[in-house]
């Protein structure tokens, strides 16, 4: 089961969360979402967790509870949506016009 937990302190790291929810159950990963550029913390991160009803558990009981100073919200991880990608994104889909001025030419 993977676990999205948002609202964290930005001195929490990979451990501190594994630890956290080791409390529950097996955790197979635990990762901090970090910036690309500056290596901080974004404040969100994702716990998989091997058992499903230990996942739920440790939603159900972590969900707004106090960790390292902050409220926690904890759910279920949800796929992440395509956003498309590169330059040409909208290039087939209709949604976008391209061109410009005197872009018609005969």
């Amino acid at each position: 089961m993977n676990i999205y937990i948002s609202n964290l302190s930005f001195g929490v790291t990979d451990a501190d969360l594994r630890d956290l929810f080791n409390e529950y159950g097996e955790v197979s990963s635990a990762k901090i979402i970090t910036d690309r550029e500056t290596g901080r913390s974004r404040g969100f991160g994702f716990v998989e967790m091997s058992n499903d009803d230990e996942g739920e558990k440790a939603i159900d009981e972590l969900n707004g509870a106090e960790f390292d100073g902050k409220n926690i919200s904890v759910s279920i991880a949800r796929p992440r949506e395509d956003r498309g990608g590169g330059f040409n994104r909208n290039r087939n889909n209709n949604r976008g016009g391209g061109g410009g001025y005197n872009s018609r030419r005969y």
